[in-house]
């Protein structure tokens, strides 16, 4: 398809057609070879829950504050897509140790390194998601948010937010996981640095902190938000799911806490209704909160 005649979808139906063609079971299955050494870190939490956030915070800290790259997943390779997307996950990195990307369960991720991961609001989590959708994959306005949230969150076969947490909390007491909150990170981003700096190896001087502290503020990385707008994937997206060039994928956006406010109050309550059923059920935690809280008392905040 030429770029005159690229249209994006407008419709939940053709929006998980085309967006289907973005990995391929060959990429995939690539990236799970992937053969990690113990002290390779990986950064795994559910998509829009702080996972360029800790991209950038790891590659600041092993670098000592790089930031010569169009595209930071150029520098962390996201492990699913790094196949279709020519690169080579063997490659050498800038600085150790390596770092990659993933938004893979404990179940599926390749195993050998260690793995720091976020946890986010559901509720939160999912308008994030579906404003980074909008005006790229799909048609601004053409897809209500109830019903992205039918088909993304509450479907049957589309509660891999669900599967991913329990998981990961399933993981939480080993010693080659780091399970962090995007709301603590909000809250505490020095205390967060520091958590992260002694797990992946690396000596936090207060010349480092502070040059970590300015390179993953939220102010310095709308900045610089095109080294954020997944300008890989973009132009994959280009190619193989037919989409207009131009589309705004900036991941850096407002960063808040909270953004569910706009959540219609059914699909507030459905959510309600799987967290009961999958995670307060298994573990004890009746909401999102307790779960923050449970954290923090496990030295995660």
């Amino acid at each position: 398809m030429s770029p005159a005649a690229a249209t994006r979808p407008a419709s939940y139906e053709e929006f998980k057609r085309r967006i289907r063609h973005m990995i391929t079971p060959e990429g995939l299955g690539h990236g799970l070879a992937l053969r990690l050494d113990p002290t390779d870190v990986v950064i795994s939490p559910f998509p829009k829950c702080g996972t360029t956030w800790l991209q950038q915070v790891v590659h600041s800290l092993r670098t000592g504050g790089d930031l010569d790259f169009d595209d930071i997943s150029e520098v962390v390779p996201w492990i699913e897509t790094a196949f279709d997307l020519g690169q080579d996950l063997d490659a050498p990195h800038r600085a150790t140790p390596r770092a990659f990307k993933s938004h893979l369960s404990s179940d599926a991720v390749p195993k050998g390194g260690r793995y720091i991961i976020a946890l986010r609001d559901p509720r939160d989590a999912l308008v994030s998601l579906f404003r980074f959708m909008e005006g790229w994959y799909f048609e601004a306005g053409s897809i209500d948010i109830e019903t992205f949230a039918r088909g993304e969150f509450l479907a049957r076969d589309g509660r891999d937010y669900w599967e991913h947490l329990a998981s990961w909390w399933r993981q939480r007491e080993r010693d080659d996981v780091l399970l962090l909150a995007y709301e603590h990170m909000h809250a505490d981003l020095p205390g967060t640095v520091g958590r992260v700096a002694k797990f992946i190896g690396v000596p936090l001087t207060p010349p480092l902190l502070a040059t970590v502290l300015s390179e993953s503020s939220l102010a310095n990385m709308q900045a610089h938000k095109h080294k954020y707008d997944d300008k890989l994937m973009r132009e994959r997206s280009e190619q193989v799911c037919g989409l207009p060039p131009g589309s705004d994928s900036a991941k850096v956006r407002s960063g808040k806490v909270g953004s569910h406010q706009e959540l219609p109050a059914a699909i507030v309550e459905e959510l309600d209704v799987i967290w009961t059923e999958t995670i307060a059920q298994e573990f004890g935690l009746a909401d999102y909160l307790a779960l923050l809280e449970a954290l923090q008392n496990d030295g995660g905040a």
